[in-house]
């Protein structure tokens, strides 16, 4: 029997940093994000060896261990070997012999939810390995505790929510790791228009996406003033957001992500730097209207928007940076699993 899964990687769109604590608990936060066609993938080979192989496939890492009802969660496999004692612990109940398999659509520290999609996507697997009866709240609820509580990995919600639940989805933050997940009909046609006229680039860096986050958690803990201000008006971008793609109002979405770049800065350092906002001044300069960097900042991937015909004048201007655009679509499914 061989079980596999896989679950979809997401675009913050608007709100990211308001579903983390402690903002999220003092104010609530709301974010708008969209899962696209790059995924975290999972199988799961059951053997009777004794032995469990834990291997990351795209970064050609791989650990063989005794089986056991625990393991030490270190190392580069530190997230594997989470999921493997929780599921363990709380559902399977013994120990297990099996080669777990992983890859992931993007490289790690992305800025598209990469860690917490692959925690999503080995819930999954071990889930349907073991017929498990988890809804989609329950998955991303476990996938947010093993991350944060278990391995003390700072971050946010929204990335387990979109990657279980896939789509377009306005989420809706509170006290007590309260998540709702309202999914967005969105008509075809703006969802076709939104995705030809924003533009992926990946930056060829990777970012420590915790550090940025301990920063902005930081300084509204100490609440300061400016970082504070500029969450709220991300919550407030969040709503901006949602109008714009329910009513078809596709071309404002460049001005809604501009004023939400701008907030983004102010909430801690890190999140740009020069090389970052000479970017984004000539994609303006060539086309685009506004965009963001996907995830906490620093680097990974940046898009754009870039409304009518110019999207091959913003690529062309932003060459120079070593930039590379990438193709993708938006997809409305979440975790996937089967066995065969």
């Amino acid at each position: 029997m061989i079980i596999r899964s896989k679950a979809p990687l997401r675009l913050g769109l608007a709100g990211g940093g308001t579903d983390v604590s402690p903002y999220a608990d003092l104010y609530g936060g709301s974010i708008l994000n969209a899962t696209i066609n790059m995924f975290a993938h999972t199988t799961i080979q059951p053997t009777n060896n004794g032995k469990i192989v834990l291997q990351a496939m795209d970064m050609e890492v791989q650990e063989t261990l005794d089986s056991a009802e625990f393991l030490e969660p270190t190392g580069k496999l530190a997230l594997l070997k989470g999921v493997y004692n929780r599921m363990v612990k709380d559902y399977i109940k013994k120990p297990l012999s099996f080669t777990l398999s992983t890859r992931v659509d993007a490289p790690p520290g992305s800025g598209l939810g990469s860690s917490s999609t692959l925690v999503v996507s080995i819930i999954g697997a071990f889930a349907e390995w073991y017929n498990i009866p988890l809804g989609e709240y329950d998955i991303a609820h476990l996938a947010y505790e093993i991350e944060r509580v278990d391995l003390g990995l700072a971050g946010g919600r929204q990335d387990q929510y979109a990657a279980t639940f896939g789509g377009f989805n306005f989420m809706e933050f509170y006290n007590d790791d309260k998540v709702i997940v309202n999914p967005l009909r969105i008509k075809q046609k703006y969802a076709a228009e939104l995705e030809h006229n924003l533009v992926l680039f990946y930056m060829g860096t990777s970012r420590e996406s915790a550090k940025i986050i301990e920063k902005q958690t930081s300084n509204i803990s100490k609440n300061n003033e400016d970082a504070l201000q500029a969450t709220h008006r991300l919550k407030e971008q969040s709503i901006k957001m949602k109008e714009a793609v329910l009513m078809g109002e596709i071309d404002a979405i460049g001005e809604v992500l501009d004023f939400g770049w701008k907030s983004k800065k102010m909430m801690a350092t890190g999140i740009s730097n020069p090389e970052i906002d000479e970017i984004y001044s000539t994609a303006l300069q060539n086309g685009a209207t506004g965009g963001k960097i996907s995830g906490a900042g620093g680097g990974g991937f940046f898009f754009f928007y870039c409304p009518q015909v110019k999207r091959h004048q913003l690529i062309k201007g932003l060459a120079k940076f070593g930039v590379t655009p990438q193709h993708y679509h938006f997809t409305k499914q979440g975790l996937y699993t089967y066995s065969v």
